[in-house]
């Protein structure tokens, strides 16, 4: 595997109005949706395609009534930086497997006991 770092490189810039940037983050989740069996290829994850591509879309659900413009590029250009470097292997698998941890999950509950949570390493 030949990576080329520049292959994924895309230059930042601003959205000129919405629909602009409406195309631009489809295109976003639709590149990461491309990429999901190659990128459980690569980082041999055991988790199922339809559990990554469910977290995608939740990570994309998170920002999706975000109003202001600006806000709007800067998550894009998030989302292009952080799809480059995933594909490119430039992250460990920890940094993949961190979005699977049930801390991450808002439905799972946390023990309000300082006992348990010390002793399971959450803060």
């Amino acid at each position: 595997m030949v990576i080329n770092p520049t292959h994924l490189a895309q230059t930042t810039r601003s959205s000129v109005n919405w629909n602009d940037a409406s195309r631009r983050a489809i295109k976003s989740y639709r590149d990461w949706q491309r990429a999901v069996p190659e990128l459980v290829k690569i980082y041999v994850l055991n988790v199922p395609i339809p559990a990554v591509r469910a977290k995608i879309r939740q990570e994309f659900e998170r920002n999706r009534y975000v109003k202001q413009l600006p806000v709007v590029d800067m998550l894009i250009a998030k989302s292009n930086m952080e799809f480059q470097e995933t594909m490119n292997y430039w992250k460990q698998i920890p940094h993949i497997m961190k979005y699977f941890r049930v801390e991450e999950d808002p439905k799972a509950k946390i023990s309000s006991s300082f006992m348990t949570n010390f002793l399971e390493g959450r803060n």
